[in-house]
């Protein structure tokens, strides 16, 4: 394994997952310890406030990241906040660190012995004398435990940030699951447990200094835990004019953002990735200016977006689609990339002979006895509806998996027909049928090239972009994605840098 290329992307995600983290945690126990100090006072607040905590804590953690990113889109719209990345990451993860706080600090509170506090009340002490003479000191133990726990918890739900575009080792992780790429998924899951192993010790030394008085324990760690971060932010800050280029979460998203990534770099731009986006998410973020450029299908937006249901031809909807953009959006299409990536349901050839199954018609009768695996997104798409309807289709069960994992998935008999990518090299290379669609229930998916509102008004980038379109045939589209999923498990660098070639070597019109 070449464990070069999971270091080589190690130091910036690490330093941003440092910051997050940090930030995060900062922010919990800003909240945390006075709200859990008034809670021991007021049991009444206390069980609302623990309620509430113990709550959050039921929500999963992607989905709790997830909600934040629309609540700030909206507010944005009133007042100039980013409402991707950094933030939403923050407030998601700080209400996480919440819970084990707020209980230690109660728990501890409500367990010193009755006796000693009225022996603070009896010779006048104030409240907040009591609260840092007596009660503070006997509830440290039980406080840092509380503390020590929400920094794991945080270190290794920041991972996560990166499906809201905040740059952590969460984008190794997921990059490496979705290529299978188990060089990425070893470093950087190595990478958070090693930064959460380094944060319990480090608070396990200031509480040692807390508890023995040692004011050069606890001193040092907390001039880490703050200089750290802040040192790291300002070294890695991003330069004013960076273009941001958004991608989905599989390897055909990564290898365009690169060829668009390496394009404007050598027209002079800086830039940087904001990878794993739902497609919701991604779009929002560019019309929100949170990222610069991106490529959809144009059959995403038509259906999901747009809400529309009929299925025109694939040059009237990428026309229409770009109108659209423009009008509601301010967004700018610079058109369609030369290829079609199109949600197609394929079979294994084998299947495909035994059961004569050549189209979706065909699919009918054969369903009731056949399992469907679909993308992450794709069973709650309304391409499927549509499929569903047209046909009839009733299988015998539906699966969903991370895009890899469905090719996997037939050859494990997990499932027996997947929602494949028309521009998949791996539908020739695992010898799948892609079954017709007779009625044309399924719209066109042609690549678009969107640019967001800002980044449309840069006349340089436009013109650093605009050869790209057209520039791509499917069959080298196809050879990129096999490059990264196939069995050469090439880089997304790489697959971007043989696409380029290509593109160089193509005659224009």
């Amino acid at each position: 394994m070449n464990w070069s290329a999971g270091f080589e992307r190690l130091p910036p995600l690490l330093a941003a997952h440092v910051v997050l983290a940090a930030s995060a945690l900062l922010l919990g126990l800003i909240i945390a310890l006075p709200v859990g100090v008034y809670a021991a006072r007021h049991p009444r607040f206390g069980r609302v406030a623990l309620g509430f905590a113990s709550l959050v804590q039921t929500i999963p953690s992607l989905a709790l990241l997830a909600l934040f990113y629309p609540l700030l889109l909206a507010i944005s719209a009133v007042v100039p906040i980013p409402a991707l990345g950094f933030l939403p990451s923050l407030l998601a993860l700080a209400l996480y660190a919440l819970l084990p706080i707020l209980r230690n600090t109660v728990i501890a509170l409500n367990g010193i012995d009755p006796e000693i506090v009225e022996a603070a009340d009896g010779i006048g002490m104030t409240a907040s004398q009591k609260l840092r003479i007596v009660e503070a000191p006997l509830a440290l133990p039980v406080v840092m435990g509380g503390i020590r726990t929400a920094a794991v918890w945080t270190v290794g739900a920041a991972t996560l940030s990166t499906t809201v575009g905040q740059p952590s080792l969460g984008d190794i992780i997921f990059s490496g699951l979705q290529t299978q790429n188990w060089v990425l998924v070893v470093t950087g899951c190595i990478a958070a447990a090693g930064l959460a192993l380094a944060v319990d010790g480090l608070l396990a030394l200031a509480e040692n200094g807390l508890a023995t008085r040692r004011r050069w324990l606890w001193i040092a760690p907390l001039a880490l835990a703050i200089l750290v971060p802040v040192a790291i932010a300002a070294s890695r800050a991003t330069p004013a004019k960076t273009i941001t280029i958004g991608a989905k979460n599989f390897s055909e998203q990564y290898v365009l953002a690169r060829v668009i990534g390496h394009r404007l770099e050598k027209a002079g731009y800086r830039v940087r990735y904001k990878e794993n986006l739902g497609s919701a998410v991604v779009f929002d973020a560019l019309a929100g200016n949170d990222v610069d450029v991106y490529v959809e299908y144009a059959g995403t937006l038509w259906t999901n977006t747009m809400k529309r249901g009929d299925v025109p031809l694939k040059p009237d909807m990428d026309r229409a689609v770009g109108k659209w953009a423009r009008e509601t959006r301010k967004i700018t299409s610079l058109g369609p990339l030369g290829f079609e990536n199109a949600y197609a349901l394929a079979i294994p050839g084998a299947l495909s002979r035994s059961l004569n199954l050549r189209t979706l018609a065909d699919l009918t009768a054969a369903a009731p006895d056949l399992i469907l695996g679909g993308d992450l997104e794709f069973l709650d798409r309304p391409e499927w509806a549509a499929i569903r309807t047209a046909y009839a289709l009733d299988f015998k069960a539906t699966r969903a998996f991370a895009p890899t994992f469905m090719y996997a998935a037939l050859k494990s008999h997990d499932a027996d027909v997947i929602s494949a990518f028309s521009s998949d090299g791996r539908i020739a290379a695992d010898g799948l049928v892609v079954l017709t669609d007779p009625k044309n229930a399924i719209p066109g998916y042609d690549a678009l090239l969107l640019v967001g509102p800002n980044a449309g008004r840069d006349a340089g980038l436009i013109a650093a972009l605009r050869p790209l379109v057209g520039a791509i045939p499917v069959d080298a589209m196809r050879h990129a994605n096999l490059m990264v999923d196939g069995p050469e498990k090439a880089s997304a660098e790489a697959a971007a840098a043989w696409l380029e070639a290509k593109i160089a070597a193509k005659p224009r019109p």
